[in-house]
């Protein structure tokens, strides 16, 4: 049989070529899927926090509302770590009467976010949510 009409070894050296692509197509998804869902979580944390801190009648009353809401419920998103996010909490600058909530998580030292092939995403995620004052 003849080098160039063999073809038995073809099956794995296409094998080999398209491996490397896969895994950073799989890791690439896995990797921002993770991130999308670590930005969801914080912004869906900052929007409850600032929604729980309608409740307080002072700026201070309303931070530690809203601080303690993010630290009770942090535990209910499976990609926050709690010691890794940050709550600042006070009134808005613009426009006024209204309260903000900023919530800051910097998870780049994340095992997932250290694998090969894949670009890391950009940390720390910032999200903040306003919501006005009632009643004036």
């Amino acid at each position: 049989m003849r080098f160039d009409q063999d073809d038995r070894g073809a099956t794995a050296v296409e094998f080999a070529m398209i491996l490397p692509v896969f895994l950073t197509i799989v890791f690439g998804i896995v990797t921002f899927g993770s991130y999308l869902a670590i930005v969801h979580g914080v912004q869906q944390l900052a929007a409850e926090a600032a929604r729980k801190s309608v409740a307080g009648l002072t700026d201070a009353e309303r931070s530690q509302l809203a601080t303690g809401y993010v630290t009770s419920s942090v535990g209910s998103y499976p990609l926050l770590e709690p010691a890794k996010i940050d709550v600042v909490a006070g009134p808005s600058p613009a426009p006024a009467n209204a309260y903000i909530v900023t919530i800051k998580y910097d998870g780049s030292s994340d095992f997932l976010f250290s694998l090969p092939f894949v670009p890391r995403p950009p940390f720390p995620v910032t999200r903040s949510a306003v919501i006005p004052y009632g009643g004036f």
